[in-house]
């Protein structure tokens, strides 16, 4: 099977760098097909991801998405009971070190050797899962029969559907197993959106989705600027940025962290490029500075192609 055999690795490799490390999020880890580890800057250590879309279900269509989404996926649905098995066996593999010992992570700095969360993302948008509530609240049971309290569960999403009944669910089993919501907000400007998510969602349901959502927990939010066809966001559309982001917090709003980060692997547009991180480093200073928000950068790779 290619996937499995590319997230495994051929012998004779030489150690990836740490940059390497940080661009490779396969969705598979030696046999598991739902659940894989991944190294994450974000995060600050391993990051177990469950992949709820395999079959690559979107309703967003990115111009800097990694997924490959011209080949077709080998399952449509996720089996829980066999994710949940991945889960135990991944979670074990972390825990007891034992993953330091394999090709992937064997060149982890000790600071990024810690479990920091579990997340629900995968190749798709997690909430178009019907069956969330359901695998949030097995994960969770999971977690604490491992006695892994401390370990948050977060649910990485693009916020369009989280007015949905079964997200609003799921929501509530996060709030009660520390649990996060990490939600996309790429634009200021419904035109700017619409150019890099490219999706029939209105860009005003994703801000209210998120303001709504932040009203009854903190949010982090997750914001991808690049350079597109050569140049970065404009003065205009930093400023809109942060006038979204003061919006959100006047209406009631939590906004615990502002995640600003760029290209880190290969995007699905060539148009697409990573920002300096010298122009990463100026946006945050600048939204930091308009909203008082606590705003953390992070690079793309150097010599992305």
């Amino acid at each position: 099977m290619l996937l499995v055999e590319r997230a495994r690795g051929k012998k004779g490799r030489k150690p990836m760098s740490t940059d390497s490390l940080f661009s490779r999020h396969e969705r598979y880890f030696e046999s598991n097909r739902f659940v894989y580890p991944v190294l994450s800057r974000r995060s600050g250590g391993i990051s177990v991801g469950i992949n709820l879309n395999p079959s690559k279900l979107c309703n967003f269509r990115c111009i800097y998405c990694q997924v490959d989404r011209v080949a077709q996926s080998e399952t449509r649905f996720v089996d829980l009971r066999q994710m949940l098995e991945e889960l135990a066996r991944t979670l074990d593999l972390i825990t007891s070190g034992k993953i330091y010992s394999t090709e992937k992570f064997r060149d982890t700095l000790p600071s990024m050797r810690r479990l920091s969360d579990i997340a629900f993302s995968g190749d798709g948008e997690p909430t178009m899962n019907r069956n969330l509530p359901d695998v949030v609240k097995a994960t969770a049971n999971v977690k604490k029969g491992r006695q892994l309290s401390q370990v948050p569960l977060v649910l990485i999403t693009n916020a369009s559907l989280l007015h949905r009944e079964h997200v609003r669910e799921a929501l509530r089993v996060l709030d009660e197993n520390e649990g996060e919501i990490w939600a996309k907000l790429d634009a200021g400007s419904a035109s700017y959106f619409q150019q890099v998510n490219r999706t029939r969602v209105d860009f005003e349901t994703v801000v209210q989705n998120i303001t709504r959502a932040a009203r009854e927990r903190p949010l982090v939010i997750q914001s991808l600027f690049m350079r597109l066809n050569g140049h970065p966001p404009s003065g205009d559309e930093r400023h809109a940025y942060c006038d979204r982001l003061r919006e959100i917090v006047a209406a009631g709003g939590q906004l615990k962290l502002i995640q600003i980060h760029t290209v880190a692997r290969i995007p699905a547009e060539s148009c697409v490029s990573p920002m300096s991180d010298e122009e990463v480093d100026e946006l945050v200073d600048f939204v930091r500075a308009n909203t008082g928000l606590n705003v953390a950068g992070f690079h793309g790779t150097r010599g992305l192609r």
